[in-house]
């Protein structure tokens, strides 16, 4: 273990304690990588998106001090958590984006391109997000893999880094993850009602 992620460990062990200043430490201590989760979970967005990477980080920033209560794991524990927050904030600026767009036309969305995100509409990105959490309550593990790859821009090997799993069971989840969110989008696309839940259908836990 590197004297960085020693440090990170110890500050988390700090903050999971009660220690709500170490919270500034930490954020020193993860500030690059925290960069480079946002440039990752902005890129292929929209050219007018509000958002710049720094920006994104104190965004996140914000959403992290709500979370001095979690008992944090470990270093990719943390890193998913800021992760999830960008995240969050990316789709709340869509909802705004969307609230008086209603019952437009959306162009279906290929997963494939997971990092190709800048032909996709507000309302694309609130789909995705919604069905995500869907998934979650089914898959937990899944989810995140499609959070990496589509929110986060990972790629297998750095999903399988994060999430502390192997780049064979991030290919399965991925592949199945997919074919699920492009099933149920479809069903939206054309008014169809969904399947009942993520199990019902393809996405099913692998190992």
């Amino acid at each position: 273990m590197s004297d960085k992620s020693r440090d990170v460990t110890e500050l988390l062990q700090l903050l999971g304690g009660g220690d709500v200043d170490a919270l500034d430490d930490l954020m020193k201590a993860v500030y690059d990588q925290l960069r480079r989760i946002a440039h990752n979970q902005l890129h292929g967005e929209r050219h007018d998106h509000p958002f710049q990477t720094t920006e994104l980080v104190h965004e996140a920033y914000e959403k992290l001090v709500d979370h001095h209560a979690v008992e944090w794991k470990d270093r990719q524990h943390f890193y998913a958590v800021a992760a999830r927050a960008m995240r969050q904030v990316l789709v709340d600026v869509a909802r705004r984006r969307t609230a008086d767009k209603r019952g437009g036309s959306r162009t279906r969305i290929d997963l494939e391109q997971a990092t190709l995100r800048d032909d996709l509409g507000p309302e694309d990105v609130v789909l995705v997000d919604d069905l995500l959490n869907r998934l979650a309550e089914q898959d937990e593990r899944m989810a995140k893999v499609v959070e990496c790859r589509f929110f986060g821009g990972y790629t297998i090997a750095e999903t399988a880094d994060v999430l502390g799993v192997s780049s064979s069971t991030v290919n399965r989840d991925w592949r199945t993850a997919r074919a699920w969110l492009n099933r149920e989008m479809d069903a939206h696309a054309s008014g169809k009602p969904t399947s009942r839940d993520a199990n019902s259908g393809s996405a099913t836990r692998h190992g």
